[in-house]
Formats: C-alpha cells, sequence, structure tokens
C-alpha cells in the first residue's frame, strides 16, 4: 500500500540539520516528486532498522562504534529527507 506524503513526512524534524518544508513541499510536488517520496520512504526504513538493531543484543562489540555507526546511518536517512540526494540537491549540485 502506497503511503501518503503526510505519512512519509512523520518524522522528527528536530533532528535534521537543515529541514525546509518549503523545499520539502517543492520536491514533492515538482519534476522529481516519485524519486522523494522513495527517498523519504528509505528514510523510514533506516530507521525502522537502526531501531530494529537497538532491540535485543550489542551488534557491534564496540559500543563506541555502533553509536558512530548508528549516527552515521541516521545522517544518510537525513539527508535523503531534506533533498540532498536529488538531480541538483545540495549533495549532487556539481555532478
Amino acid at each position: 500500500m502506497e503511503k501518503t506524503d503526510e505519512q512519509l513526512l512523520d518524522f522528527d524534524k528536530s533532528r535534521l540539520a537543515d529541514w525546509n518544508p518549503d523545499r520539502s513541499a517543492e520536491a514533492l510536488a515538482g519534476e522529481h516528486g516519485a524519486l522523494y517520496r522513495n527517498h523519504l520512504e528509505i528514510a523510514q526504513w533506516i530507521d525502522g532498522w537502526v531501531e530494529r538493531m537497538g532491540e535485543g543484543r550489542q551488534i557491534m562489540s564496540d559500543p563506541k562504534f555502533q553509536e558512530g555507526f548508528v549516527q552515521g546511518v541516521r545522517e544518510i536517512a537525513a539527508h535523503l529527507r531534506q533533498t540532498d540526494l536529488l538531480p541538483d540537491g545540495a549533495l549532487l549540485k556539481d555532478n
């Protein structure tokens, strides 16, 4: 079942360094709206995966390594949500 835009945008925006609701709305309505929706789905999956990793045992033997890993994975989700990885997004402008 396809998720609504509201469901895809249901996340803690205070954790994002560069959240811009206007930029998000423009991306959803724009040429790459389907790609952005896919990015939002991937970010939700990443969040769930990280949460499932935290349930139960420690995955990595070094807790500091696991903490850094989780932070890095969450940063990827943040970039997906902030439109940074869309064509001409902040991280792909020069590509």
